[in-house]
């Protein structure tokens, strides 16, 4: 990228433009243009192990003390990040109107979270979804069912932006007339707060009293409202407070927290942060300890206060080189700019971790992980609290064939009477095309590997190590 500041100039100027035609608000047009400007002047967004230690012990959710609910969530709203089409299971819908368990969709789970919360401790308790382009219409037409969840004071949900793919040589915005919906691509996560504000929401939440917002992604129903979190962000003064869980072998991929030793700050790494000489400290989860579970409370002064005259903050970008048509390996190469939520935490000094059990982290992502949500690892409590039924054990390990299951349509063919019992499994591995019958019982580690021609375990069945070589 020869041309240095001439070449940050003119892609900054074209992609301001090409994002204010498109409708932008101009917090998100000064969020992207910084972060061309910064991968323009070659900054260094990986981090190296040796820059970084583990984070200390950090409190833990049993740890904090009882909170009165009325009081703790009486300037708290909810922010449900919902942009999600989840292409990779085969998805035209949002996520959130897939259904998770029970007949019931995530937006439904949330909703019924919200409203027996406020109906329990009679607060105001507003939800707002995050949308992208592809989700806003058919998740409002959705909310439209749930009368009883609108807010007269607050809109339902606010845009997320959407950033120009840019020229992998020149940083300009990348040019694809053929199918000129492919030249975007989402911000990421990290897009929440310029959206806040771009969109006017954080105006009007400070304006109408609220103080403290919890942000989590709409395919976790298990980041349920906790009152003794707010008291304690709110007791604390905190401006930024993070949900980790204590690192698996499952978490090796995932972001963990960290401390810079030049100044203690709190930082986020993710795999594309790491140096490819680190790869092997970066999966050491014994030594990083604590993850990500892009769950977090944030107060909403705070953040005003960083995007104060025009600022914006410093997130880390995640550069992602792809091809501008993914379909079409030939098409010219772009840079997608991306930034995590998570990452903020390094925007605020005197933020908070908080280790939260397991239970509180049930993200889905793909057919696996829905096939254990729906299963009886799990139980609906009242309030639509979601409750795992071993609450010592962790979730049994699910790796479905994903030429059979990867997509929703065909996961729901070969589970149509229903998921088998998981609750007293430790891993399920299925290979090739099988089909699973009625009450079918899962024990211990089980591994189903299909015969040409597919596999049907019949309704019944319970499944053991020793039970499936038999059947197969």
């Amino acid at each position: 990228m020869d041309g240095g500041f001439q070449v940050s100039a003119d892609a900054v100027a074209a992609a301001a433009a090409k994002m204010r035609d498109a409708g932008q608000s101009e917090a998100a047009i000064r969020h992207f243009s910084h972060a061309i400007e910064r991968v323009a002047a070659g900054e260094r967004t990986l981090i190296a192990s040796a820059e970084i230690e583990p984070v200390p012990d950090v409190p833990g959710l049993a740890q904090l003390p009882d909170a009165d609910p009325r009081e703790a969530l009486a300037r708290l709203a909810v922010i449900r990040l919902n942009g999600g089409i989840a292409t990779s299971m085969g998805l035209r819908q949002p996520k959130s109107l897939l259904e998770a368990r029970e007949g019931l969709s995530f937006l439904e789970v949330i909703a019924g979270q919200i409203l027996a919360l406020r109906r329990r401790h009679g607060v105001r308790l507003p939800l707002v979804l995050m949308n992208s382009q592809a989700t806003h219409q058919p998740t409002s037409e959705a909310l439209a069912s749930i009368a009883e969840l609108a807010d007269r004071e607050l809109p339902e949900a606010f845009l997320q932006s959407m950033v120009p793919k840019l020229d992998a040589r020149t940083l300009l915005p990348a040019d694809w007339p053929q199918a000129p919906e492919l030249e975007w691509c989402p911000p990421g996560h990290g897009d929440v707060y310029a959206s806040l504000v771009g969109s006017g929401l954080l105006d009007a939440l400070l304006a109408k009293g609220y103080r403290h917002a919890m942000i989590a992604n709409s395919d976790n129903l298990a980041a349920t409202v906790d009152a003794r979190i707010a008291a304690h962000v709110a007791a604390g003064r905190i401006p930024f407070l993070l949900e980790v869980v204590r690192g698996t072998a499952s978490d090796r991929k995932g972001g963990h927290l960290a401390r810079r030793r030049t100044d203690g700050q709190l930082v986020l790494r993710e795999t594309a942060q790491t140096p490819d000489d680190d790869a092997a400290s970066f999966l050491d989860y014994r030594h990083w300890r604590y993850y990500n579970t892009n769950s977090l409370w944030i107060d909403l002064e705070a953040l005003a206060e960083r995007f104060a005259s025009g600022a914006t903050l410093e997130l880390p970008v995640i550069v992602n080189r792809k091809t501008l048509d993914p379909r079409e390996p030939a098409s010219p190469p772009v840079l997608q700019l991306e930034s995590a939520m998570g990452a903020a935490i390094a925007s605020f000094p005197g933020a908070c971790l908080l280790e939260v059990p397991r239970s509180r982290f049930v993200p889905v992502k793909t057919t696996d992980d829905l096939l254990v949500l729906r299963s009886d690892c799990f139980r609906m409590a009242e309030g639509f609290v979601l409750e795992p039924v071993r609450p010592d054990a962790s979730p049994p390990e699910v790796q479905l064939d994903k030429d059979h299951f990867g997509l929703i349509d065909d996961f729901d063919r070969r589970f149509a009477s229903g998921p088998p019992s998981l609750r007293g499994a430790d891993r399920l591995l299925v290979n090739g095309d099988v089909c699973f019958g009625a009450d079918v019982v899962v024990r211990g580690s089980v591994q189903i590997d299909a015969p040409i021609g597919g596999l049907t375990v019949e309704s019944g069945t319970v499944l053991d190590a020793d039970a499936v070589s038999a059947s197969a």
